[in-house]
């Protein structure tokens, strides 16, 4: 239980005793850290009583402050502000903290429990290379799996591949008729970027069609549907469903390539998945369960041979299962692949992390589920996020304007190098230990930027804003872990404190305003991690090593550790340092990001 949990229920138990015929109950009961300008550690919340109790806030606040410090050993002081009641912990409760968990490097982990959760992320097409748009989602979803576990969950990190559908279709064309059997090894082209030329080679091909037919007078929108090329992908997709072994051997060999370049900018991300869902393994399964649905009567079939649900009665309207000619959409294979997902792992919770243009189509996803009595429809959770944007707008893959994830990292790794020499920070590294800081502060200052925001917000995504030293970065935290790893080393010193003499000292020597700020963030953590697991929001760990490698800056500089007055002070703000390092590296670890020791 962490200290403000301890102080609200310490609290609770005090009205309770102070005032039995009445109904207070604990979720009345409000802490908070004690704002800065105030004494005190940690606040009640007295307005939430003074209609219950009939009484002034100061009288309510004495009552209690007294009863606290008088029947428990937590408290050292209390001060009553305006209807707060400001209470201060005895030092001898953070001595007794650091002295248990400053070697701790899994602090704030919670015990594994039986809770299964399936974290759905990255879902790329394999008809373009992973772009920067997908990095926000990838990042993410690692983000969010790697908290999910430290919070005691049984987590499946799951990676749904879209390897169909006329998408797929449109690069294979495309490559048939203008690669004149170009590889990845003939082009020296990396596989993923060679299939997604095609596909922006397709639309330009077929511009060009429309372009010609609307030019000798046909409707546009005619010339849409007609357009010679898209027919040839629509057939194509077709023969693909009937099994075409000339097609399914094309799409073989080109997907080939993809998952080949896939595998690579993965491992640059440093990120992992422990199952691969197939789309082309799926979408019979959902077709199945398109049949069920309509020999239940909850679907129907249109004259025109497609299938449909009608979901007006839920605000919603009919959406499309099946076509006609028996390809199936999106949604059909997304019903596949949800049944096949909890059978699979019997799932207490299955998270998709898609971005906020799908809301609609996953709230349909569920709907469709629980009306067809599919126990995976509760379990469902969308992590709904907002689009990642650059400074220069919007990117479109099928007109070629988005930015490939390769060559965003190789540019954060250019630039982190580009910065780090005109700052003249290169002394005393070898070539190698400069490549990897490079990457390390590079792919971290790429990933925090991206996960420090609201999922739910949209962000604009400035690189060189990103890696600056003095900024909301990781670069920021990665050099204070530095600089205390840099002290650690110049020490070298083992601690090992008497207990018994170190509260000893404390009674006799109360801690200074900044070494309990410390103290107060470092115990603070299990909360926050908590906090980020429960809202599915790597944002809250951001904010928190942020804030405690500003804390750690300001105590440094105001309190000297190899000059300490005495060898306990000494003990107390090493521990102190050791322990902030360690918090940075795990609460930045769950984020996939690397800390240096030497920067």
């Amino acid at each position: 239980m962490t200290l403000a949990a301890l102080v609200k229920q310490a609290a609770f138990d005090a009205l309770k005793q102070l005032y039995p015929d009445t109904a207070i109950e604990y979720s009345s009961v409000t802490v908070n850290q004690t704002k800065p300008e105030f004494s005190g550690d940690y606040t009640v919340v007295l307005f939430p009583f003074l209609k219950l109790l009939r009484q002034k806030p100061d009288a309510i606040g004495k009552q209690l402050g007294d009863h606290l410090l008088g029947r428990t050993e937590l408290f050292a002081s209390y001060d009553i502000v305006a209807g707060f009641l400001n209470l201060t912990i005895k030092d001898s409760y953070w001595s007794t903290f650091l002295l248990n968990h400053y070697t701790q490097t899994n602090f704030g982990h919670q015990c594994k429990g039986d809770c299964r959760v399936m974290v759905e992320y990255s879902s790329p097409n394999t008809n373009k290379p992973l772009h920067f748009g997908h990095m926000r989602n990838i990042f993410l979803g690692a983000a969010v799996s790697e908290i999910l576990k430290a919070n005691g969950k049984q987590v499946v990190k799951a990676n749904l591949i879209n390897d169909r559908g006329i998408h797929i279709c449109k690069s294979m064309i495309a490559w048939e008729k203008t690669a004149n059997g170009a590889t990845p090894e003939s082009a020296g082209v990396k596989g993923d970027h060679l299939v997604g030329d095609y596909y922006v080679r397709f639309n330009d091909l077929y511009k060009a069609e429309v372009t010609e037919m609307v030019a000798a007078g046909k409707d546009e929108k005619a010339a849409e549907k007609e357009a010679p090329i898209m027919l040839e992908a629509q057939e194509m997709l077709r023969k693909w469903e009937a099994g075409d072994k000339e097609v399914r051997a094309l799409w073989e060999k080109m997907n080939g390539w993809v998952y080949k370049g896939f595998d690579d900018t993965y491992r640059k991300m440093g990120v992992s998945f422990d199952k691969m869902y197939y789309e082309s393994n799926t979408y019979l399964l959902g077709k199945k369960i398109v049949e069920d649905g309509l020999r239940k009567g909850v679907l129907f079939r249109k004259e025109d041979g497609s299938v449909w649900i009608d979901l007006k009665e839920d605000g919603l309207d009919e959406k499309l299962l099946l076509r006609g000619d028996g390809t199936s959409v999106y949604i059909t294979q997304d019903l596949g692949t949800a049944k096949l997902k909890y059978e699979d792992y019997k799932l207490h919770q299955s998270v998709y992390v898609i971005a906020d243009e799908q809301n609609y189509h996953i709230q349909v996803l569920k709907l469709i589920l629980s009306k067809l009595g599919e126990p995976c429809a509760n379990g469902i959770y969308h992590l709904s996020y907002g689009m990642v944007e650059l400074p220069s707008g919007r990117m479109k893959s099928r007109e070629g304007t988005v930015v490939d994830a390769d060559d965003m990292m190789a540019e954060m790794i250019a630039l982190a190098q580009e910065q780090t020499e005109a700052a003249g920070k290169t002394t005393g590294f070898s070539g190698d230990e400069l490549r990897k800081l490079y990457e390390t502060i590079g792919l971290g200052a790429l990933k925090f930027y991206l996960l420090r925001v609201d999922p739910k917000k949209k962000m604009i995504f400035d690189p060189k804003e990103s890696i600056d030293l003095h900024g909301y970065t990781a670069t920021f935290i990665q050099y204070a872990h530095a600089r205390i790893c840099s002290i650690l080393r110049k020490e070298d010193i083992p601690i090992v404190p008497d207990a018994s003499r170190f509260q000893s000292f404390h009674q006799r020597e109360p801690l200074l305003k900044l070494e309990k700020e410390m103290i107060l963030h470092l115990e603070q953590y299990p909360g926050i991690l908590a906090e980020a697991g429960a809202e599915f929001n790597p944002a809250s760990l951001c904010n928190y090593a942020f804030r405690l490698a500003q804390l750690f800056n300001s105590f440094y500089d105001a309190h000297s550790i190899s000059k300490a007055e005495n060898q306990e002070k000494k003990e107390l703000r090493l521990m102190i340092a050791i322990m902030a390092a360690s918090v940075m590296r795990h609460s930045m670890g769950l984020l996939g990001i690397r800390m240096p020791e030497k920067m």
